[in-house]
């Protein structure tokens, strides 16, 4: 039995689960919000971060300084295409995304879009363990392993399992916390 595989997926599940909450907009500048646009830059979708840099000045304002003046106009129509609800004010040199003050109901939307984020997280991970369990389970209807070792894999996945939903709860309160608590 392979618990290394199994681990390793929860934990990308994990990760990704982490990745899209950085992108969530929680009221403060965060330039991982940039990381979904992309600029056609000669005939090339490319990510924003890599035609300019980008830089969090204060809490609430992101400046985007592209390395090439001509590709401004195209970085403020990607940015405006995309679905960061944010306007971009271009000043001929520099492009500035200024986040406003959050909403109290726009924190609860957040908060609720997040939930079931971490939700299907969760049944990411619970399928799995489901996997893991039936190859187990297969394992011994073959003849790799007793019936005592399939019980002990199953036990040792369902604790793996209980671990990384901990953590997703976890990485959950904390996301929330940013959001309601700005």
């Amino acid at each position: 039995m392979e618990y290394n595989k199994i681990e390793e997926k929860m934990n990308k599940t994990i990760s990704v689960l982490e990745e899209n909450f950085s992108e969530v907009r929680a009221g403060r500048a965060n330039p991982a919000i940039l990381n979904k646009v992309k600029i056609d830059y000669y005939g090339t979708p490319t990510p924003i971060n890599q035609v300019a840099g980008i830089s969090v000045p204060e809490a609430r304002l992101i400046v985007i300084q592209p390395w090439d003046a001509s590709i401004l106009k195209e970085i403020e129509k990607a940015i405006i295409a995309s679905d960061i609800g944010i306007n971009p004010n271009n000043d001929g040199k520099v492009i500035r995304l200024n986040f406003p003050e959050l909403t109290e109901d726009r924190r609860k939307e957040l908060a609720k879009e997040i939930k079931k984020t971490a939700e299907e997280a969760k049944v990411a991970i619970r399928s799995i363990r489901r996997d893991g369990i039936d190859e187990a389970k297969k394992m011994q209807k073959d003849g790799e392993m007793t019936e005592d070792d399939e019980r002990d894999a199953e036990e040792k996945i369902q604790k793996m399992t209980d671990l990384k939903i901990a953590e997703i709860d976890k990485v959950l309160a904390n996301k929330e916390k940013e959001i309601m608590n700005i």
